[in-house]
């Protein structure tokens, strides 16, 4: 009867670990890309999707390729401060904030200057839907963790 009993919870932990794994794709299986690999992908992607012209291609490339580099100073200066292990206070988070949205609304006046008006609205477009996917990962997300 112990030996059944065992078998029968070795198969039950068994078929549960396995549906587990199942469940979710690890994103430790892909491999990262690079700040220019993820560049390019962009590049391409706004290129196949609003019709870019080699000149708007160049500037758009600079755009991203500037974009990269700020953002990438953003993180080490959060890594820096997540490492020191000091929170920022609400003076500083309204500051970074409104620094933040200082960034999007120049690179969304860099973007109307450099695309076309059918162009931008169609850009627009999609900087929602993207806007909309990332709020229903983060919902699924805040499900998951409860």
């Amino acid at each position: 009867m112990k030996k059944l009993f065992i078998a029968a919870m070795l198969f039950v932990g068994i078929a549960s670990f396995a549906q587990d794994m199942n469940q979710k794709p690890s994103r430790e299986g892909r491999e990262r890309m690079t700040p220019e690999q993820r560049n390019e992908k962009q590049l391409q992607k706004l290129t196949t999707e609003l019709s870019l012209d080699a000149n708007q291609q160049a500037q758009v490339k600079q755009l991203l390729a500037d974009r990269t580099a700020k953002a990438e100073k953003f993180r080490e200066a959060r890594k820096e401060q997540k490492d020191s292990n000091t929170k920022p206070t609400a003076a500083e988070k309204a500051a970074f904030k409104k620094q933040m949205e200082d960034e999007v609304a120049a690179n969304d006046a860099k973007m109307k200057s450099i695309l076309k008006a059918d162009q931008y609205t169609k850009w627009k477009a999609l900087q929602e839907e993207k806007k909309d996917k990332m709020k229903d990962k983060m919902k699924e997300r805040r499900e998951d963790k409860i």
